[in-house]
């Protein structure tokens, strides 16, 4: 049974920071990253217009690269001994394929090959964006952004349905686990939430401004944040960000 909780308004004590700087670090392999997840073989970024994986270090140099049966990629993820790609809808940018869909779709990739192995169609409306694994668990989450929800699901399980958690704001996009809260970046509002996993309360908050790099995946590395600017804008054109491509890190 799913359980849903209610995230409300953050109380007035908790403070809004701003970040002393973000920090361009290095361009993406193809320059549209979408999505990111930290492993401890490195970075992986979900790159949007090819739907191809990359493996980098933490200079940006390739390590593994994968294509993959992904459309409008927005999120990935690494867990299971598994590469998950969460789909928002058609590819952008590029001509159709025959494994595109309309909504959102989940894929289990093989992590050598990108071999599609399962599809989960998710049962509620709308794409997904952001995906993360969470080791404590053993299990995935992901952003839901037709319910302005994360979910948590149990691939293991036929893709249970386990813990909704929905969010206060909209367009959530990159995710990341620190110990047993989960961070959540949302697009629209520029602003990167720290979130009690039980409840979905706000534990921090970060608003980034309309001069940073333009944020879409997140994942956390050392203790610090890092975001990608995928350079695109819905529903699917350059966004003109002149950070475009970058993989960013936010120095507090």
């Amino acid at each position: 049974m799913a359980q849903a909780q209610d995230q409300r308004s953050p109380p007035p004590d908790i403070p809004v920071r701003k970040p002393k700087a973000v920090v361009k670090l290095f361009l993406s392999p193809e320059g549209h990253p979408n999505g990111l997840e930290n492993t401890t073989e490195g970075l992986w970024i979900a790159e949007e217009i090819s739907e191809r994986a990359y493996l980098v270090d933490w200079t940006g140099k390739v390590l593994h690269k994968v294509d993959t049966e992904s459309h409008n990629t927005s999120g990935i993820a690494v867990g299971g001994g598994f590469l998950w790609m969460s789909g928002n809808g058609r590819g952008v940018m590029r001509d159709p394929r025959p494994t595109d869909r309309a909504g959102g779709e989940l894929l289990q990739c093989d992590l050598k090959t990108g071999k599609t192995i399962r599809r989960f169609v998710p049962p509620w409306p709308g794409g997904l964006h952001g995906a993360t694994w969470n080791d404590k668990t053993q299990t995935l989450w992901l952003a839901a952004i037709g319910i302005n929800a994360l979910v948590e699901v149990d691939t293991k399980d036929n893709f249970r349905i386990g813990r909704i958690v929905p969010t206060r704001l909209s367009r959530a996009h990159g995710l990341d686990f620190e110990g047993d809260a989960i961070w959540c970046l949302f697009a629209d509002s520029l602003q990167i939430h720290k979130l009690e996993k039980a409840t979905g309360k706000s534990l921090d908050i970060i608003q980034l401004s309309k001069e940073d790099p333009d944020p879409h995946g997140l994942c956390i590395h050392e203790g610090k944040i890092y975001y990608s600017d995928a350079g695109i804008a819905p529903p699917g054109k350059p966004s003109g960000s002149p950070a475009a491509g970058y993989i960013c890190r936010i120095d507090m």
